[in-house]
């Protein structure tokens, strides 16, 4: 069904990703005003990771955009769109696992 290259159940595949990645945004945004609320207490570093994964949801887009009009294919098919799209995803994670270590070093000294 999917070897012709796009057929039907791919068209509805890809119109659902969009729409739950769309959906998806105001969720995370409450998140994170919530993680910003100052009774939650969450370390800084955790909380700036998480705002900055924002970079890599917008990021993503306009390299998604570009991979389809430059190129025809889904980002997932255009290796240095996809690839500098992800890179955000890994900053993000490294930031969000330092911020983590950080609040532990606070802790264990305090």
């Amino acid at each position: 069904l999917l070897a012709d290259g796009g057929g039907a159940l791919s068209s509805t595949a890809d119109e659902l990703a969009g729409s739950l990645f769309g959906a998806s945004l105001f969720p995370w945004l409450a998140m994170l005003y919530w993680l910003k609320h100052p009774t939650v207490g969450a370390p800084p570093g955790v909380t700036f990771g998480l705002t900055f994964l924002l970079a890599f949801v917008f990021g993503s887009i306009p390299a998604a955009i570009g991979a389809g009009a430059l190129f025809g294919v889904s980002l997932a098919d255009a290796d240095w769109l996809h690839g500098s799209a992800e890179s955000l995803l890994a900053i993000t994670n490294c930031v969000v696992v330092f911020g983590f270590r950080d609040a532990i070093d606070v802790e264990e000294k305090g």
